[in-house]
């Protein structure tokens, strides 16, 4: 079908129409880059490179390619699965009802296709067959990378230098140089333990970015403070280092010594598996000297390369 066809209108079209049901395209601003290439398709038995036929997968919707079952309504609009039931089974384009109809034709087309890796503008230069790409795009190295920023709901991705710059613009995050550090935690009132995040600092060291969460949560029943370090990259890269932090005061010390967690690691992950340095309540309150009455607490760490 040569451009302009109905198809084409359809698209078009319906980009305007999934507005109404307040959806917003998955990857909106990755389409949006000034660096996206056109995707090429390539069928396995030589299909010629084609535009046309990428531009019939995509669902007008999310506008993401559609992988089966690829679902249309009477009038022949197509839309992937998962925007079939954001939609409330009406067709986006003419209106009707979705119903059950399976869009074979196009299902047998995609099955025969193989396609680029959807980071391709980020660095995979991989081709897949339709069915598993999906599966590779989810552990795909080049993926973008989620904000590790605790303190609030952040939904921005993006590569290691382009957070880096996030977090110290937009979260005012502290940045510092050197693989040693020694900080001061201070709570006027630590019998009010909230969940909390207090303060994330970013280290530059190495050539990498490591993320140091200091924060209070209860335990059970129990306040506790704690402190954990995570690599701004990928697991393989951040086994490479370790890292000890080390708590004291009236003469005692904690220490912890372990492997920073990648920040493809969720916060909330490694918070909950208590992979770093747990101080207890009563812990804290010892080593704040005192009269026991404010936190007072002074973490001191180390960032060092293994040997491999």
């Amino acid at each position: 079908m040569a451009p302009g066809g109905s198809v084409y209108q359809d698209i078009i079209e319906s980009r305007t129409a999934f507005a109404d049901y307040d959806i917003v395209p998955k990857n909106v601003e990755f389409r949006s880059s000034p660096f996206r290439k056109s995707a090429t398709v390539c069928g396995k038995l030589g299909m010629a490179s084609s535009s046309a036929v990428h531009e019939l997968l995509e669902c007008p919707v999310c506008l993401n390619l559609m992988y089966p079952p690829i679902h249309q309504c009477p009038n022949g609009h197509t839309i992937c699965l998962n925007c079939k039931a954001k939609v409330h089974n009406s067709c986006p384009i003419c209106r009707l009802e979705l119903g059950n109809i399976r869009c074979l034709a196009l299902e047998k087309v995609a099955e025969s296709l193989e396609l680029p890796c959807r980071y391709q503008i980020l660095g995979c230069q991989d081709i897949f067959p339709f069915h598993s790409r999906l599966r590779h795009e989810q552990n795909c190295r080049f993926r973008p990378y989620n904000c590790p920023y605790a303190g609030a709901e952040c939904s921005v991705t993006g590569d290691i230098r382009f957070l880096v710059a996030h977090l110290k613009d937009d979260h005012k995050v502290d940045m510092h140089d050197g693989c040693t550090f020694n900080h001061r935690y201070v709570k006027s009132n630590p019998q009010e333990v909230e969940n909390a995040t207090w303060m994330l600092t970013v280290f530059n060291c190495f050539g990498h970015q490591f993320c140091l969460h200091f924060e209070s949560f209860h335990l059970g029943t129990s306040p506790v403070y704690m402190a954990f370090l995570r690599f701004m990259g990928d697991d393989q890269d951040a086994k490479k280092f370790s890292y000890s932090l080390e708590v004291g005061g009236n003469g005692r010390k904690l220490t912890w010594q372990g492997v920073p967690r990648s920040i493809r690691d969720s916060h909330k992950t490694v918070r909950d598996s208590l992979d770093g340095l747990i101080i207890q309540g009563n812990m804290a309150l010892f080593f704040s000297g005192g009269d026991r009455q404010e936190l007072k607490l002074k973490v001191a760490g180390r960032i060092w390369k293994e040997q491999l």
